[in-house]
């Protein structure tokens, strides 16, 4: 079997692929690609922001693990949330999946809360992938987990880092949380059981191991672990803003990691009896044990992919917005709105011209075209309008700068993207100018959409 794995080079998709080699053919997807390729292991270069490339990348494969979250920058600039970052880019793998034959998916998201209403940002991105994979033609199966114990995961490694650092900790209310963790070994198994076996397709199943534990409590099994006598105390008033610039000081961990998963630390993540993954003669890992294993293997030179920089490149930009529309409305009338949107801004001073597959946004006095698209039949649908970018005195022409709507969570709302866009002006001055003038637009090009026609 052909087993495709997005986002291979995370500390899961390493173990995952150790786990599946001499078993499976395994392709490795990643930002680069530039792995060696060897036993049983094909890398594959892969921007799951390009459906393009996500399509490439999942040609020939029998199942796809999905193992994403857009946590880290993935341009020079970007803007939007990770929500919607999430979104479009599970929108993507799915789509190209479907397109690709794949007949299997696995997702690897996030324990849910028993009370829903009280989910984090985090949690609710998670649940909210989890409805792209439910909604799709293919058979997918959702995995669960709360921490994941692990030398470079995340979680880990900021305890591990608080512990070793801070003599005396105060410890805020969230560190009290009751959670039931499982081991990095436990979830690959998990993962491989699941896609060996038939009948846990379509299913969606939680994972842990025995223990029901708080944060603090494994913090202190980390500092008797380590022999360091550690005095943590804890503290009722720390507010997540504090907690979140406390654990970003002290651990070095980015901002944009540590806030969701701080947020997400304030509900109890247990195991659902309903939906526990049984594997038959397996027995799930302790926590005692599961941290000594990570221990073992601990070192802060091996720092978590969350918590790296990426390897942005040129100046580049990235802006994914989330448009609620009216129902029944498609992306191909989002985009015919948009172009006659921008002109009503500035009557009489700007204007579109559509010429076959060109579309020039102008200023009139005096003429200057300040954006070139190039429409991109081929690659459009009436659910999805796409436009390369190819110009004008507000952009550099490129080959992979785009413009796109698209529909997502089942017609609700309309993803409006501008991926590997290159400004002309110098970067400074478009940071903050021409940047900032684009959020400002789509604020308002989304409340346009909600009148009703004859107010527009």
């Amino acid at each position: 079997m052909k087993v495709a794995i997005a986002g291979a080079s995370g500390f899961v998709g390493k173990a995952l692929i150790r786990e599946l080699q001499g078993h499976h053919e395994i392709v490795a997807l990643s930002r680069s690609g530039k792995k060696d390729s060897a036993d049983g292991v094909e890398w594959r270069s892969c921007d799951l922001f390009s459906l393009l490339d996500s399509e490439k990348a999942l040609q020939g494969c029998d199942v796809a693990v999905y193992l994403v979250h857009s946590m880290r920058p993935s341009a020079q600039l970007t803007q939007g949330t990770f929500e919607d970052f999430d979104l479009i880019v599970a929108d993507n793998f799915v789509r190209a999946a479907e397109k690709c034959g794949v007949k299997r998916i696995f997702y690897l998201g996030g324990m849910c809360p028993e009370n829903s209403q009280g989910m984090s940002r985090h949690l609710h991105s998670r649940h909210e992938v989890e409805g792209v994979f439910k909604t799709s033609r293919i058979p997918a199966t959702i995995l669960r987990a709360a921490v994941i114990l692990g030398s470079e995961g995340s979680s880990f490694h900021i305890m591990t880092r608080l512990v070793d650092r801070l003599p005396v900790m105060v410890c805020p209310k969230w560190t009290s949380t009751q959670s039931q963790p499982v081991a990095l070994k436990d979830v690959v198994r998990s993962l491989r059981y699941c896609i060996e076996t038939a009948e846990t397709q379509n299913h969606i199943y939680d994972i842990g191991g025995p223990d029901v534990i708080s944060y603090l409590d494994m913090m202190k099994m980390i500092a008797h672990m380590q022999g360091l006598e550690r005095t943590l105390l804890p503290v009722p008033f720390l507010t997540p803003g504090l907690s979140t610039l406390w654990v970003c000081m002290v651990t070095g961990a980015p901002k944009a990691l540590v806030a969701p998963l701080v947020e997400g630390l304030r509900s109890t993540l247990l195991v659902s009896d309903k939906r526990r993954l049984d594997i038959p003669g397996y027995k799930f890992m302790p926590v005692e044990q599961a941290l000594k294993e990570a221990l073992a293997d601990f070192t802060e030179k091996k720092t978590p992919l969350a918590f790296q920089k990426s390897p942005l490149g040129s100046y580049e930009v990235r802006s994914v917005q989330r448009l609620l529309i009216p129902e029944g409305v498609t992306a191909d009338e989002v985009a015919h709105a948009y172009m006659e949107f921008l002109p009503s801004m500035r009557p009489g001073l700007m204007k579109v011209e559509v010429s076959g597959r060109w579309v020039n946004f102008c200023w009139s006095f005096p003429y200057v075209r300040l954006l070139i698209l190039e429409y991109s039949p081929e690659r459009s649908w009436s659910h999805r309008q796409l436009f390369y970018v190819r110009g004008g005195l507000l952009a550099q022409k490129t080959v992979r700068g785009r413009l796109e709507f698209r529909e997502t969570l089942g017609g609700k709302a309309v993803i409006a993207a501008i991926h590997e866009f290159k400004p002309r002006m110098p970067w400074f001055l478009y940071r903050w100018t021409q940047a900032l003038f684009h959020i400002w637009v789509m604020r308002q090009f989304g409340l346009y959409l909600n009148r009703p026609k004859s107010a527009r």
